[in-house]
């Protein structure tokens, strides 16, 4: 059964309660993480806000005292000084608010991204990880968690701000001529329609060129990184990738250009109709103040309050369509923290290994439309004994690793560990019970100290331990070479903590410290060893098995190797072909067999004997 993890598609447009819950549960992000820097934020709104209409209207009271003569000095320059005094303070505060802002926003950013990795960390399979798709909208949920607590804090702010402004702007606008109030009004319902309409469109073109901007940023990657910089000079594909990079860039911008074009048109019309509003009614108060009606700080106050409205309607809205399209996107936000887990955790204590570890008519799929990767399979792994698992790349080798580990759960039969089905063992207790080389193996942009700690954290600052698990995968004397031994960053990418740039092993020993870092682990009750020594010389891989023999006494483990050799004296040997056992026994008895097992060993086999010797 395929779980669908976010929501497909926007939501529907008539769904305005659900947009308003979105935007209040922003809201709520942000003042969970600082109630006291919005409270303080909203202060120095709100006295912004205010202080704007008291300056325009002691400007006022200057220019009709200025402009009606026989007025004392200090009659005159009090307001002058006042509304001078109102100005600094509106910036003074606007200063002020910014940098509460700024402090708001880190802290918000620190609490929700928090939140999201710890969400990540629940995760117990490997499902959404695995998936594309979930890449796009997991890349949504990160930057709508970023924006939205912020945009909603703008648009509550900014309301506030513009709210007390508003009072008394609209106060003097009615002493002088009230139709314009209404004027503004009916102007604003156009702003508001169409900025609803473009944050629809906004939203859709985000969706949309999210799996382009992933594309892009991998192409990016493949120019920038160490890894893949060998390849592409030697085959000279920094052009084929630059070519690709620039066509997925061109692409999605190309349609942000286009909704971008149509929001600057939108703005213009708007800009123009406020334009031509503002016009109409200036030529009214002025033509007043010139039939004596009203004053020439009535008309001053007059082109203040409109430019004012007109202003603070402009901001709302704006602010408004950012809210809804925060609103929009957040959706993935809250779809990702609430929705279902990808594996249900299990409640039971993951005891150690005392008898086998079992699978019982195992089928899987990834897809309920993909084909079966595993496909009715039996197998049983004594405790402290061993099992090795043949077969051709797709087989199923893997897949079986990955089940054991609980990365994903069979389609069909059980797991059992000690006859308790995996799916009822807490996942937490089962994976400590275990450790791994995987082929595909990780080098952290750590401290070689730290690269094998990670294996064990409880251990992390055991240096004995940590040197001891070195020198057992035969990669001590390489670390201890470096510059600052156990001490320095493997990594081309960071600084040390002596701000000295890092550097980096070879494949071979880079595979040896992940090895070191799954022997670190030594209560492990399963041992999982997926193409250790795949990239090790014939001298270190022999001494790496002899070690890994070592290392195996008492534990069950699972070999899953193409080099035969590494399996031979595994305590059983299975042979996957499409999914299914096609051999098992032991390696004489597979050889004996004459099978499929016996064919590739012996095809391996002459590959190290020298012609002449086989010959003869």
């Amino acid at each position: 059964m395929t779980v669908q993890f976010f929501a497909a598609g926007p939501p529907p447009a008539a769904d305005h309660r659900g947009r308003w819950r979105a935007a209040g549960a922003a809201l709520l992000l942000g003042l969970r993480a600082a109630p006291g820097g919005y409270a303080l934020l909203v202060t120095l709104a709100v006295a912004g806000g205010a202080a704007a209409p008291v300056a325009a209207w002691l400007s006022k009271v200057f220019i009709d005292r200025l402009a009606a003569g026989g007025t004392s000095t200090a009659a005159v320059l009090w307001p002058a000084i006042g509304a001078a005094l109102c100005t600094t303070a509106i910036a003074v505060l606007s200063q002020a608010g910014m940098y509460v802002n700024a402090l708001v926003r880190r802290r918000v950013t620190i609490a929700v991204q928090d939140r999201l990795a710890r969400r990540l960390d629940e995760l117990v399979g490997l499902r959404y990880f695995e998936d594309p798709g979930h890449h796009d909208r997991l890349r949504l949920a990160g930057q709508a968690a970023d924006s939205a607590p912020h945009d909603v804090a703008a648009f509550a702010l900014d309301t506030a701000r513009q709210g007390a402004a508003l009072t008394g702007f609209v106060a003097a606008m009615l002493g002088v001529w009230p139709p314009m109030a209404l004027i503004l009004v009916v102007t604003a319902v156009p702003a508001y329609l169409a900025q609803r309409r473009l944050v629809r469109q906004q939203v859709a073109v985000a969706e949309a060129v999210s799996p382009l901007q992933r594309l892009q940023f991998y192409y990016r990657s493949l120019m920038t990184e160490a890894q893949p910089a060998k390849e592409l000079r030697i085959f000279g594909l920094g052009d084929f990738f630059r070519q690709r990079m620039v066509a997925a860039l061109t692409r999605s911008t190309g349609t942000e250009q286009a909704v971008q074009r149509r929001a600057t048109l939108l703005q213009s019309g708007l800009t123009l109709l406020n334009g031509l509003v503002s016009c109409v009614g200036v030529a009214v108060v002025v033509v007043q103040a010139v039939h004596g009606t009203l004053t020439v700080g009535d008309v001053s106050l007059f082109i203040a309050a409109v430019a004012a409205l007109q202003g603070a309607f402009g901001t709302v809205i704006v602010q408004f369509g950012r809210v809804e399209e925060a609103a929009l996107l957040l959706r993935h936000y809250h779809d990702f923290m609430a929705g279902p887990a990808d594996l249900p955790d299990g409640a039971a204590t993951a005891a150690p290994l005392r008898d086998r570890i079992e699978l019982r008519d195992v089928w899987f799929r990834y897809g309920e439309d993909g084909p079966w990767v595993l496909r009715g399979v039996d197998l049983t792994i004594p405790a402290g004994g061993s099992l090795g698992l043949v077969g051709l790349n797709g087989a199923g080798k893997s897949t079986l690793a990955k089940l054991l580990c609980r990365l994903y759960d069979p389609t069909r039969g059980t797991i059992t560990w000690d006859g308790v089905d995996l799916r009822d063992l807490r996942v937490a207790d089962l994976r400590r019970r275990i450790s791994a080389v995987f082929q595909d193996f990780t080098t952290y942009d750590l401290t070689a100290a730290e690269n094998i700690g990670v294996g064990d954290l409880a251990r992390l600052g055991d240096r004995a331990a940590v040197e001891r698990a070195a020198a057992q995968a035969g990669v001590a004397a390489p670390i201890e070479r470096l510059p600052h031994g156990y001490g320095t960053m493997i990594s081309f990418d960071f600084f040390g903590a002596s701000d000295e740039a890092g550097t980096m092993l070879s494949g071979g020993q880079l595979q040896r410290l992940a090895i070191a870092r799954a022997i670190l682990r030594e209560d492990a009750g399963l041992l999982i060893l997926d193409e250790p020594s795949s990239g090790l010389d014939p001298d270190a891989e022999d001494a790496v098995h002899r070690t890994l023999r070592q290392l195996r006494a008492g534990r069950s483990t699972l070999l899953v190797s193409h080099r035969l050799g590494a399996i031979r004296d595994a305590d059983q040997i299975v042979v996957l072909d499409g999914g299914r056992i096609a051999e098992h026994g032991t390696h004489d008895e597979l050889m004996s067999a004459g099978g499929a097992y016996a064919r590739l060993f012996s095809l391996q086999a002459g590959r190290y004997q020298d012609e002449r010797v086989a010959s003869g």
